[in-house]
C-alpha cells in the first residue's frame, strides 16, 4: 500500500530537492514556480530502485523501459489524485531516433553522455500549485530504511543549502558559427526548393568551460527563462538543465495530448513594443504555415497509435508568452488504441516534429548532414511514465548539458521556403542569449 504524507506547501519547491539530492540520481520536474504561472506540478525524487542508461544502438529503448517498469512495480498501485506516484523519470536523448530509424552514426564530436538516462523511482515529493499542496508519496517497493530516512529528512525544520559555487571558465563559443550556418541555410533551401522537404529545424551548439555546481547554474536560469516543462536531472555522467516551454506527449486514461510550438518572437521591455511583437507573430502567415505543417505531421504520428477518428485539433496558433519569447502553440488530442501502450505512442512521436521538420525522416537525414555536431540531449524528451501508463514528457529545447568541465547549449528554428537567413539566425540568438548571459554574469 502507498504511504502518503502531507508536507508544508511552498510556491518554490527547490528546497525539497536540497533535502534529498545527496541520496543520488536526483530528478526535479519543475513547473518553474514562482517565476512562471502556466505549470501546475513539481515532482522531485532521488535514490532510484534501478537505472537504465544507454547510448543509441540496437534494440528499442521504449520497449526496454516498459519491461523494467513491469519488472519493478506492481500494477494498480497509484495515487490518482497525483500525477505521479512512482515509475520512470528521465531523459530520452534526440539520438535515440537512430535506434528507431537506423540512421548512420553522426561523425561529429559528442559529449560523453548517454542517450537514455532513466531512473525508476518508488517515491516522490509532488507539489500541486493549483491546490497549494505538497505531498510525499512512497510506494511499497521502497526499501524500509529509505522510507524512514525520507520521512526524517523531509520532516526536518531546516533544509541544507541548495547549491555550491558556479562560474564559467571561458567565454561562450559558437561551434556552428554564423558563416557555417549561412552555408547550411543555403544548402537547406536547395533541398526545400527541389521538393526533398517542406520544413527543417536547423540548430546551433554553444560551448563553455565551467567549474562548480550545475544546480546553482540551473537555479540562476529559472527566473530568467522560466517555463512550465523545466527539469533538472543529475547523474554520475553529468547534469541536464532544461527550461522547456514545450510538451511533447502526455497520457491519461488513454487520452493523448501533444502541444507543438512553432513560431517565435522576442519579448521587449517596453509594453507597447512587446504587444506589437506578439501581435505580429499572431498574424504572421509564415509562422502560422510552419505551425500547421507540424500539426499535420503530429496528427499522422498520433494516428499510428490512436483510434480511427479520435484525433482532433483543440487549439491552433494560441499565443503563449514566456519570460524571453512569445510562441505560437497548438494542441492535438487522440484516443490511444487498446492494443497500444503510451510508450508506443511516444515512440511514434519521437523525436518531436516541431524540432525535426516535415517529412520527418527526410528532415532528420538533412539535419544529420548539415549540423556539425550530434544533438545529444537537445531536442529529445524529459518526463515520467508509470506502471499503469500515466505519462508526461517535454521537448528538451532551451536545454543545457553539464558534462565533465564543459557546458553545452543549443538553439534552433524551423526553416521553410520563404525563411530569411538573417532572421532565422537572429531567432536562434533570441532563444539562447538570455540563458548564456545569465551564466556568464
Amino acid at each position: 500500500m502507498l504511504i502518503r504524507q502531507n508536507l508544508p506547501y511552498s510556491p518554490d519547491s527547490s528546497h525539497w530537492l536540497a533535502r534529498v539530492r545527496d541520496l543520488g540520481r536526483p530528478v526535479w520536474l519543475d513547473s518553474a514556480r514562482p517565476f512562471c504561472s502556466r505549470g501546475r506540478y513539481d515532482i522531485i525524487s532521488a535514490a532510484p530502485l534501478a537505472a537504465l542508461d544507454a547510448a543509441a544502438g540496437p534494440g528499442d529503448p521504449f520497449d526496454a523501459v516498459r519491461a523494467r517498469l513491469h519488472d519493478l512495480f506492481a500494477p494498480g498501485v497509484a495515487d490518482h489524485e497525483l500525477p505521479f506516484s512512482g515509475g520512470a523519470i528521465g531523459l530520452f536523448g534526440y539520438d535515440l531516433g537512430r535506434a528507431l530509424e537506423r540512421f548512420p552514426a553522426h561523425a561529429g564530436a559528442r559529449p560523453p553522455f548517454p542517450d537514455l538516462l532513466l531512473g525508476f523511482y518508488s517515491w516522490a515529493v509532488v507539489s500541486d500549485h493549483r491546490q497549494r499542496r505538497t505531498t510525499l508519496v512512497i510506494r511499497p517497493e521502497t526499501p524500509a530504511p529509505l522510507a524512514r530516512e525520507l520521512q526524517r529528512r523531509l520532516g526536518a525544520a531546516a533544509a541544507p543549502d541548495q547549491g555550491g559555487a558556479f562560474a564559467l571558465q571561458s567565454p561562450w563559443r559558437e561551434e556552428f558559427d554564423a558563416a557555417a550556418y549561412r552555408a547550411a541555410f543555403e544548402r537547406l533551401q536547395d533541398y526545400i526548393h527541389s521538393g526533398d522537404c517542406y520544413q527543417v529545424n536547423l540548430a546551433r551548439r554553444f560551448r563553455a568551460a565551467f567549474r562548480g555546481d550545475p544546480l546553482t547554474a540551473y537555479l540562476r536560469l529559472r527566473p530568467v527563462a522560466a517555463a512550465p516543462f523545466s527539469a533538472y536531472l543529475e547523474s554520475e555522467q553529468g547534469a541536464v538543465l532544461c527550461l522547456s516551454p514545450e510538451r511533447l506527449l502526455a497520457s491519461r486514461d488513454r487520452d493523448l495530448l501533444t502541444q507543438p510550438i512553432k513560431g517565435t518572437a522576442p519579448r521587449a521591455s517596453d509594453a507597447d513594443t512587446d504587444r506589437a511583437l506578439a501581435q505580429a507573430l499572431r498574424e504572421s502567415a509564415k509562422n502560422r504555415a510552419e505551425n500547421l505543417m507540424i500539426v499535420d505531421l503530429l496528427r499522422n504520428d498520433l494516428g499510428r497509435s490512436c483510434e480511427a477518428g479520435s484525433i482532433a485539433v483543440d487549439q491552433l496558433f494560441e499565443l503563449q508568452s514566456f519570460a524571453t519569447v512569445h510562441h505560437l502553440v497548438s494542441s492535438v488530442r487522440g484516443r490511444l488504441r487498446r492494443d497500444q501502450h503510451p510508450l508506443d505512442a511516444l515512440r511514434h512521436c519521437f523525436p518531436g516534429g516541431s524540432i525535426t521538420g516535415a517529412p520527418k525522416i527526410r528532415a532528420m537525414q538533412i539535419i544529420d548532414e548539415l549540423e556539425p555536431q550530434p544533438r545529444s540531449v537537445f531536442c529529445g524528451a524529459i518526463g515520467y511514465i508509470d506502471r499503469d501508463g500515466r505519462m508526461d514528457t517535454n521537448i528538451t529545447i532551451r536545454t543545457l548539458l553539464a558534462c565533465g568541465s564543459e557546458l553545452y547549449a543549443w538553439a534552433g528554428g524551423g526553416i521553410v521556403a520563404d525563411s530569411q537567413c538573417e532572421d532565422e539566425l537572429q531567432e536562434t540568438l533570441n532563444k539562447i542569449e538570455p540563458l548564456l548571459r545569465a551564466l556568464a554574469s
